[in-house]
């Protein structure tokens, strides 16, 4: 099992949702946020009380999975969210030691299959 969290333009987040639940991939969390990575658009930069140098909005949408659908779900995130142009955002994918479902104490893939 491992844990994709992807760093996207906000303006995309509907069409990647719409692309991973065509491909059957239907449970993620997304979160919005700020950053400054190495690029930061001068058109959708941004300064912010909390956050005063110039930031880019982003959307980090999250999705543990089993292995065998890891590359599918990092195949639809990039070329869906791509635009081509820095700033673009960027994939992690992390293990995950296991995962227990609070409802009824299930554990490990189980849990998402």
């Amino acid at each position: 099992m491992k844990l994709v969290k992807a760093y996207i333009r906000p303006i995309l987040l509907e069409d990647v949702y719409k692309a991973l639940r065509a491909e059957g991939h239907c449970c993620i969390t997304v979160f919005r946020g700020e950053g400054a990575g190495q690029y930061t658009d001068p058109n959708h930069a941004h300064g912010s009380l909390e956050f005063p140098a110039l930031h880019s909005k982003v959307v980090k949408v999250e999705i543990a999975a089993v292995d065998k659908n890891i590359e599918p779900i990092i195949d639809i995130i990039q070329q869906t969210a791509s635009t081509g142009s820095r700033g673009d955002g960027i994939i992690f994918v992390i293990p995950i030691e296991n995962m227990t479902r609070i409802r009824d104490g299930k554990q490990g893939a189980e849990v998402i299959e």
